[in-house]
């Protein structure tokens, strides 16, 4: 796994990453988001774009407005995906400034069929923070672009951690949401998260040329495809250890997760499970492994 550099990961710090793009950290640490939501402006003209203006935080609303320099104003409000550390922020920043929110859509936008029909037939759970009264200005297409006076963005729409999740490319950096980042491998919780949908975006990425990752969470990824290589390999080596488990015999999703995940704390099992369902209900399409009954939480897999 990638290390990171941590020295400049400071709440409501203004930090130039390069010509045109500064990140101010959100002040929203936790297990599941590492030091906090990354908000990162864009140009140094007069157009002003925020990629992900975080939670819901006075503190944090504060920090984004004071940053814009003398002359500058919002002019783009652009959301990865409707989860609670990164879209709420968005209503009041676009009030204060009347600048538009654009993201793929609103909070179920993007789902797949799959997930959505196991959501309304199964007790799934999951749903962890999702900012349900999200809903942008624009909706926003794979491959549209976005400029301002001094900078353009691609959306490119790549679910699996969640079904509205966009990435914004940048010439050869892209803002990756919490599609990669470099602290952690990322949590895919069905039904908003899908990781059929994961595995293909992330090779989508992984055959873009790309420079930098700029994360929603952490510090720069600077070795992109490696990071892609690894995060695909992980995935796939997980793929491996629950066919093994289940050779041994039948399981929930829970109980997989704590014969697999055995290198991490108890308190990250609850997140490990929603991983290992993703994968079962992955291999489950790919007819792998089979289940009695409605799919929920406390469902029992086999091997096909």
């Amino acid at each position: 796994m990638q290390a990171e550099a941590s020295d400049d990961l400071i709440p409501e710090r203004v930090v130039t990453l390069a010509p045109g793009i500064r990140r101010v950290l959100a002040p929203n640490p936790s297990p599941l988001t590492g030091p906090g939501t990354n908000s990162y402006l864009l140009g140094d003209g007069p157009d002003i774009a925020i990629i992900d203006p975080g939670p819901e935080d006075a503190r944090h609303l504060d920090a984004l407005l004071s940053a814009l320099g003398p002359g500058q104003h919002l002019t783009h409000i652009l959301v990865t995906h409707a989860h609670l550390d990164h879209s709420p922020l968005a209503r009041r920043l676009s009030a204060e400034t009347g600048a538009p929110v654009l993201a793929h859509g609103p909070a179920l936008a993007g789902r797949s069929e799959v997930m959505a029909r196991l959501a309304a037939a199964g007790d799934l759970g999951g749903g962890e923070g999702t900012d349900h009264a999200f809903l942008p200005d624009v909706a926003l297409e794979d491959g549209a672009r976005i400029a301002g006076s001094d900078w353009e963005v691609e959306a490119i729409w790549t679910p699996g951690h969640f079904g509205n999740h966009l990435c914004f490319a940048m010439g050869d950096l892209v803002f990756t949401g919490d599609l990669v980042m470099g602290w952690a491998s990322t949590l895919v919780s069905p039904p908003d998260g899908d990781l059929t949908d994961f595995m293909a975006s992330c090779r989508r990425l992984r055959h873009r040329p790309a420079r930098l990752f700029l994360p929603g969470h952490g510090a720069p990824v600077t070795a992109p495809q490696d990071r892609l290589d690894w995060l695909i390999g992980h995935r796939e080596m997980r793929e491996a250890q629950l066919l093994q488990a289940l050779a041994l015999s039948p399981g929930s999703a829970a109980d997989l997760a704590a014969r697999v995940y055995t290198d991490i704390s108890p308190a990250m099992l609850p997140a490990a499970a929603r991983n290992v369902l993703a994968h079962l209900i992955d291999l489950t399409g790919k007819s792998r492994v089979t289940h009695d009954g409605e799919l929920g939480t406390e469902t029992v897999f086999s091997l096909a």
